[in-house]
Formats: structure tokens, sequence, C-alpha cells
């Protein structure tokens, strides 16, 4: 099992879904991770199934650069430090191009991209004064293949890659790594809802036959925040199942 006791991760978008599975298994590997979010966060406490990390947790809008700061700033006034970001914070307002509101496209590029723009530049700076240093940011499937009704979504999605490649460039003197993981299809509530005719119509695009779950997302982010990945940066882990190679 990959080994992240000791370090500290912010882990933003934290209180459900995909970013509440990515703080459990950080913890589980040994992390003391603080899942922030602008919704209410489950109760910290200890990691589960017996993983020595714990969790605890933040209200913070990533749009929100004095209060990133500001909770950034806590962080490392408590633990000292900061190891790991994982930009995951994002949302979705879909709709095709022509009847999109300029405002659901500046609100999704605000969110999904600024967002990890405002926290990894809240973070650098402790962490190339440490040498040492951890920033994955979870893009999609759609911003590197596209799909209609998704453009403000997709250039979101796929700002990030460019974003993060840049930033690794930066980084890498300091020994911190920017690495991006790319979902598929993943098992959630939106995809659970869909008709068992569209699931399967989906389902054709993915070779590996399944949709992902929020563990095998939770995985690929471990690795790249452990020892194991310290070679690597600047890099996409598509965690897709073969539908965008």
């Amino acid at each position: 099992m990959i080994d992240l006791t000791g370090k500290i991760a912010l882990v933003t978008g934290g209180a459900r879904g995909i970013g509440q599975t990515i703080a459990a298994q950080l913890a589980r590997c040994g992390a003391t991770v603080v899942a922030a979010d602008v919704l209410a966060v489950p109760a910290p406490g200890p990691a589960a199934e017996g993983g020595s990390g714990a969790i605890e947790s933040a209200l913070m809008d990533v749009t929100d650069a004095a209060g990133v700061d500001a909770t950034v700033g806590e962080i490392i006034a408590r633990h000292g430090r900061i190891d790991i970001l994982v930009n995951n914070a994002g949302i979705t307002r879909d709709q095709l191009l022509m009847r999109m509101k300029r405002d659901d496209w500046d609100r999704v590029l605000a969110v999904n991209l600024t967002g990890a723009f405002i926290c990894s530049q809240a973070v650098l700076r402790p962490m190339m004064r440490q040498r040492s240093g951890r920033i994955i940011s979870i893009s999609s499937v759609v911003g590197q293949m596209g799909n209609a009704g998704q453009s403000n979504y997709a250039a979101s999605k796929a700002g990030l890659i460019g974003f993060s490649k840049a930033l690794a460039r930066e980084a890498a003197s300091r020994h911190v790594t920017v690495n991006v993981v790319a979902p598929g299809l993943i098992d959630t509530d939106m995809t659970r809802a869909l008709t068992p005719d569209t699931q399967s119509e989906w389902l054709k695009a993915v070779p590996l036959g399944r949709f992902g779950t929020s563990d095998d997302i939770a995985s690929a982010v471990c690795f790249l925040a452990s020892n194991e990945a310290s070679y690597i940066t600047g890099q996409v882990l598509a965690v897709n199942g073969g539908m965008y190679t």
C-alpha cells in the first residue's frame, strides 16, 4: 500500500463524490487531509479502515483568493507544511453553445480553471520553499475529446491540462511535481440516474465495458502523490477504461 504517513494534503471539492473518496483514500494511506468545499464537509475524524491518517474539514470557495490564502495559511500554521494539493473542485452548467449564457461560461471557467490557478498559487511558494510537493488536478476525458453541450466544461478541463504542463516546468527545479488525472465515465449519481438503455449506449464507447469508480480515480491520485511517482511530472494519467487513448 502507498505510504503517505506524515504528509499534509488539501483536497478541494472534498465534501462529496470523487473529492470525498480522494480525501478518504489519502487518509487511509496515512496523510492528514483537509477536505475543503463550499458545502458542509462530513464530520472530520480518523481515517477509516485502519489508516493512520485523519480528515479535517474547511469551508472554502476556490474562487475566493483571500479565503484560499487564509485556509492554506491555517493549514501551515497548524501542521507546519503542505505537501499535496488536489484541485478537484468543479461544476457543470451544460448547454449548447448557441444557447449558453455568458454567466454559465464564466462560472464554470472560474471554478474549474481559475480556482485551480488560485489554489496552486497559494501552495506553490511554501512547497518550493520546502523543496517538495505534489499538485494534482482532476481534468476529464471531455477536456481531451470534447462533448456536445459542454463547451464551457471542456474548455475548463482542457485548460487544466495546459496549465499543469506549464506549471510542471516552472516548479520542477524545486522538486514540486504537477500532474493531471483525467477521468472517463465514472459511476456517480448522474450516471446511476440514466436509463439502462442509455447506460448501455455510453458503455459501448468504453473498451473495458464498465463505468469507472471514484476509487479508481482516488487510487491514481494517491499514486501521483506518493514517492513512487517522484520522477513523473507534467503528465496526464487517463483513467477512462480505454474510452480515449
